[in-house]
């Protein structure tokens, strides 16, 4: 459940073919729009007009769309075209039957021609509403958007230094998921090898992967 000030409470539809029809979107993309989305709510805006919250230097607003589904299997494309057709951050809450699930992206300043960059997506598992809790946590909105991105993410970006900012802790996400990748498919190689000679080379460089793993 989201715990915000009823102030901030919108719940505006939204035609989704608003966002198909506008914008550069593949068929393939288009049929998620068609098939798997039954509607979209502009449910919450989160501001310093609609709460006490200071100003951020990086986060104007704060939108949570309320994205309510009849498939659960939605890629990070979708997230994406909304995210990019969009100046500010997005909470997304998916709704499916009496499950829910919130996805967010690590949204940063752009120097290109857009204001925003859409990096990753982080995600929690599908639940009961009742059984996942999100609240507003911090003073201004720089600080209650990482907040939200870090109760979305869970475990994934949890710091290693109490004053480790999030881009930090995203680069570093990023950097274990790189070597998790690689030692996976150094095992499997390893494994498949013949040649004694080989296998050692292989195992020097598997641990060397894993002292930097345990080293982030």
């Amino acid at each position: 459940m989201l715990h915000i000030p009823s102030s901030t409470f919108v719940n505006k539809k939204i035609p989704k073919q608003r966002f198909y029809d506008h914008l550069d979107v593949s068929s393939s993309l288009k049929r998620t729009f068609i098939d798997k989305v039954e509607s979209i709510y502009w449910v919450n805006k989160i501001a310093t007009t609609t709460t006490n919250l200071a100003k951020g230097k990086e986060v104007v607003e704060i939108e949570v769309f309320e994205v309510i589904l009849t498939n659960p299997n939605v890629s990070n494309d979708f997230f994406k075209l909304i995210d990019k057709g969009i100046p500010y951050h997005i909470i997304f809450t998916l709704k499916l039957e009496d499950k829910v699930k919130y996805v967010i992206s690590f949204k940063e300043k752009s120097l290109g021609n857009s204001p925003y960059k859409v990096g990753d997506y982080y995600s929690t598992d599908w639940c009961k509403d009742e059984d996942i809790t999100l609240s507003l946590q911090g003073l201004n909105l720089d600080e209650v958007y990482e907040n939200f991105v870090r109760q979305i993410a869970g475990s994934s970006l949890n710091k290693s230094q109490e004053d480790e900012d999030l881009k930090t802790s995203v680069e570093k996400d990023n950097k274990r998921q790189l070597l998790e990748k690689q030692i996976t498919q150094l095992k499997n190689k390893i494994a498949k090898e013949k040649q004694f000679n080989k296998q050692v080379e292989m195992n020097k460089q598997l641990k060397e992967l894993q002292q930097q793993l345990n080293g982030i």
